[in-house]
């Protein structure tokens, strides 16, 4: 043994005997250690909350993914292969059927607050197809047309109308066009309140109804019961 080493030794056992050993304890010196680490210079490089928040997701994903390949057929192999499977049926569904439906609300008015023409809306529905804005075009053109039927005397003007009240109500003086005219208001309803997305086609479709209407004369309520008299005066001559 060296030296120092003996001087030491001896230094020690000299304060041993001269002091008493120093004893702490176990509550005091639980405080007095969480004290001290509690201490901002210990914690400078923590985490932040957020990470330690990602940290705790990203465990419980891999957990779960693991759990999920221990009764997956071919292990986490297996387990991609029915995700997969099962994201590209979800594709499909949707490309097929499109955003779900969502029940039109009848409340909605037809028209905003400041009145246009029927040319003032067929204006405006070209120039939102020519750029391609098939939503708005199937819009503005479902006004021109119940306004043009308002204009022409065989709707009555009315604020509050919703799609499905005009074409209904359209239909019993345009009886030759009322699925034509149900179907525009269906239209009207999904890109407005259903959240589809109308297509070129079916701007169309509304368009050419547009003009049908225009070349149409109503069947009046009147000329019914008139046309059944002159039939029985002429039989009866």
């Amino acid at each position: 043994m060296s030296r120092s080493a003996d001087t030491s030794v001896l230094s020690l056992l000299a304060r041993s005997d001269d002091e008493p050993p120093l004893t702490i304890p176990r509550d005091p010196a639980r405080e007095a250690a969480r004290r001290e680490l509690s201490k901002g210079m210990y914690h400078e490089n923590d985490p932040s909350w957020f990470q330690r928040a990602l940290d705790s997701f990203w465990d419980w994903v891999e957990d779960l993914f693991n759990s999920a390949s221990t009764v997956t057929p071919g292990g986490p192999l297996g387990l991609v292969v029915v995700i997969l499977v099962v994201a590209a049926v979800i594709g499909a569904l949707w490309w097929r059927l499109g955003t779900p439906r969502r029940q039109p609300t009848s409340s909605a008015a037809l028209f905003d607050d400041r009145p246009r023409s029927a040319a003032e809306h067929r204006a405006a529905a070209e120039a939102h197809a020519a750029q391609g804005h098939w939503n708005q075009a199937v819009q503005e053109r479902m006004r021109a047309i119940v306004r043009s039927l308002e204009e022409r005397a065989l709707l009555d003007v009315r604020p509050g109308r919703t799609a499905d009240e005009a074409a209904a109500e359209a239909g019993r003086s345009l009886p030759a066009h009322t699925d034509r005219l149900r179907a525009a208001a269906r239209d009207f309803d999904d890109v407005t309140y259903g959240g589809r997305t109308a297509t070129q086609q079916a701007y169309r479709r509304i368009a050419e109804l547009d003009r049908d209407l225009e070349n149409t004369k109503p069947q009046l309520a009147s000329s019914a019961p008139s046309t059944a008299h002159n039939a029985r005066q002429g039989a009866a001559e």
